[in-house]
């Protein structure tokens, strides 16, 4: 057993355990992206990111009967701002086209290998949240189209590290 929010036990194969593990892998990961990334622009982004990442991590780990009281206690839930502030940096990187040649050989640059990892790690980490909306014990859909969106978002910074930083294959 081990411990969630308000000193609720669950098993340690619990999917709340399991998407919340991922999720703290993930936040692992964008902060070595983070480390790795050389311009503003992704340092800037990838840490507004890795806040909101804890806002969904808090949320994912509190049992359905505590919700009211998480957010009684003045914790922030995931709202559909969370998606359009990731859809804006879509757009951001979209406006500037980027080479796709060699995308599916990450390790062009080490930051787009990081951002590629993390982009991983995400798209893992929204299966292990699915799986724990599945069982009924997650309520905000949100939080899936977050991540499905934060992982589109990591695909297409990665091409862009590899664009600007490499000779087309």
């Amino acid at each position: 057993m081990t411990g969630v929010m308000y000193n609720r036990r669950v098993p340690k194969n619990h999917p709340r355990v399991e998407a919340g593990g991922t999720l703290d892998e993930l936040n692992s990961a964008l902060g070595l992206a983070r480390a790795l990334a050389n311009d503003k622009f992704a340092g800037t982004k990838l840490v507004q990111i890795q806040k909101n990442l804890v806002t969904v991590m808090g949320e994912v780990a509190v049992v359905p009967e505590d919700l009211s009281r998480y957010a009684a206690d003045g914790y922030p839930l995931v709202t559909a701002e969370f998606k359009a502030g990731l859809e804006e940096l879509i757009k951001e990187l979209e406006a500037h086209p980027v080479s796709l040649a060699g995308w599916a050989t990450p390790g062009a640059t080490p930051a787009s290998a990081a951002l590629d990892v993390a982009r991983a790690v995400c798209r893992r980490a929204e299966r292990r949240v699915f799986d724990l909306r599945a069982s009924g014990e997650l309520s905000n859909g949100e939080i899936l189209i977050f991540l499905n969106r934060l992982s589109d978002f990591l695909w297409l910074l990665a091409r862009r590290y590899e664009s600007e930083n490499c000779p087309p294959m």
